[in-house]
């Protein structure tokens, strides 16, 4: 299978991802909550960092979870238009 290269757009919605992501964790260590979410170290780094600018929606899920952010609220931080 050959992947599709993202969009200049997709790389910096994941950059915001990563970095709404890392805000919300605070100074909570990545290995607790990537225990918490039940993903890896490494994956939630790449994710942290933008090198995966596409996760899994249950991953982000699962990780907006344990780090207490809504997903409203995370929608708003990655495309910058508040809802409601």
């Amino acid at each position: 299978m050959v992947r599709v290269p993202l969009t200049e757009a997709e790389r910096e919605r994941g950059e915001r991802l990563g970095a709404a992501l890392r805000a919300a964790r605070g100074s909570r260590s990545m290995a607790e909550v990537a225990l918490e979410a039940g993903v890896s170290v490494e994956t939630l780094r790449k994710i942290e960092t933008g090198r995966i600018p596409t996760p899994a929606f249950f991953t982000v899920v699962a990780l907006a979870d344990a780090v207490g952010l809504p997903l409203d609220t995370l929608r708003d931080a990655i495309t910058g238009v508040p809802t409601g």
